[in-house]
């Protein structure tokens, strides 16, 4: 008889995005029980990952009267599936999935940080959301961030003793599957056609950017810079792959204008896959102020691209300074032209390097090692 294992994600894309295979992977081991909200793509998600699921409604917002009840909901499964072990992802999952938990007498209770959203915050906002950290944490037994620079931010603000604290690996949820981002998928003659297809020239240098379109993506000093890398260089494009949220986090009116009318940035919108327009470019510029820890940045170095990221936790421990990415201070728009300006008047040598940039995420954060990294931290519980 196997011990059950319930894996808590606010929304279900977390558990068959940011977690792929994982829950699939773990099920040879335990048997595996999904909760999330939005029952019928929960329903998807357990049969992509061959898991039991059952769905409760949890909110990304602050929603108490609902967060109350999705508490009392997740008391009761809780106390009648008798796990052996509670794992959460994502906020709002870590907060309601360990304090019922605790409160069902669950055994080991555990929470894997991906992101903390207070980074950016200030005021009573920031307040609530720090006496809110502290609570999952001390409901938890064991607490994951997935980036030594989120441990460290943790520590510093006191939210958990040290004891509880590990990083699994050398950090991500789930780590990446390098044999599906491969540059040697995709051929010379669909390169072309993409790049034709996108209005590209053969000798068109491609800075690309894949995520959303938000202010906190840092899309406001990326346009800054590129606009300033236009009046000096001619053949050079910025791809753009993601979608706007101008409801949450809208950018400034001159960077919406400029995306949308220079015919020197491809807004390509979202894309399920990523992996084509990697595979057409020459450097990924990403200069987020907050990340968990990012996938763009190790999808981007395991197709061979060289990385200009923020120096934030995350970016600055998948690239490594000089080696396979310029790390630059966040907020910067003028480090980031410079940055930008340093990979085009040297970029003959960085394409040779290719090798090398998927050999470092390869090496490090291959997905079967971070599976099977968190695996041991299972076993030790038993």
């Amino acid at each position: 008889m196997k011990k059950k294992l319930i894996r808590i994600t606010t929304v279900p894309i977390s558990l068959s995005g940011l977690l792929q295979g994982q829950s699939r992977f773990m099920g040879q081991y335990y048997e595996v029980i999904g909760i999330s909200s939005d029952a019928k793509k929960l329903q998807e998600v357990g049969k992509k990952e061959g898991m039991r699921v059952i769905p409760i409604e949890l909110t990304r917002k602050i929603t108490p009267i609902k967060d109350f009840l999705a508490l009392v909901h997740l008391w009761r499964v809780l106390r009648k599936e008798k796990p052996f072990i509670v794992h959460s992802h994502t906020p709002k999952a870590g907060t309601i999935g360990m304090m019922a938990a605790k409160l069902a007498g669950v055994p080991h209770r555990l929470h894997t940080i991906a992101g903390l959203p207070l980074v950016e915050a200030t005021g009573f906002k920031r307040r609530l959301l720090n006496v809110v950290e502290k609570i999952t944490y001390s409901c938890a037994t064991m607490v994951y961030p997935n980036s030594t620079g989120l441990q460290e931010i943790v520590l510093e603000h006191k939210f958990t003793k040290p004891s509880k604290l590990k990083v699994i690996g050398h950090g991500s949820s789930n780590g990446i599957d390098t044999d599906y981002f491969n540059p040697d998928l995709f051929s010379e003659d669909s390169k072309t056609q993409l790049r034709k297809k996108l209005r590209l020239a053969d000798d068109d240098f491609v800075f690309v950017y894949v995520g959303r379109l938000v202010g906190d993506k840092g899309i406001n000093e990326l346009i800054t810079a590129f606009r300033k890398i236009l009046s000096e260089f001619d053949k050079v494009q910025l791809l753009m792959v993601g979608s706007h949220e101008r409801e949450l986090d809208p950018l400034l009116p001159e960077t919406d204008e400029f995306i949308a009318t220079s015919d020197k940035v491809i807004a390509a919108g979202w894309a399920d896959d990523v992996r084509p327009y990697f595979s057409i470019s020459d450097c990924l510029a990403f200069p987020s102020y907050r990340e968990g820890f990012p996938n763009v940045v190790m999808q981007s170095g395991a197709m061979g691209l060289y990385s200009i990221v923020s120096d934030i936790n995350g970016c600055n421990e998948i690239v490594q300074e000089g080696v396979n990415g310029t790390i630059i201070p966040t907020k910067n728009a003028e480090a980031l032209y410079k940055a930008m300006k340093q990979v085009l008047d040297k970029k003959d040598l960085l394409s040779k390097e290719k090798s090398t940039y998927r050999d470092m995420i390869k090496k490090r954060y291959e997905r079967s090692f971070v599976w099977n990294e968190l695996l041991k931290e299972y076993q030790k519980l038993e």
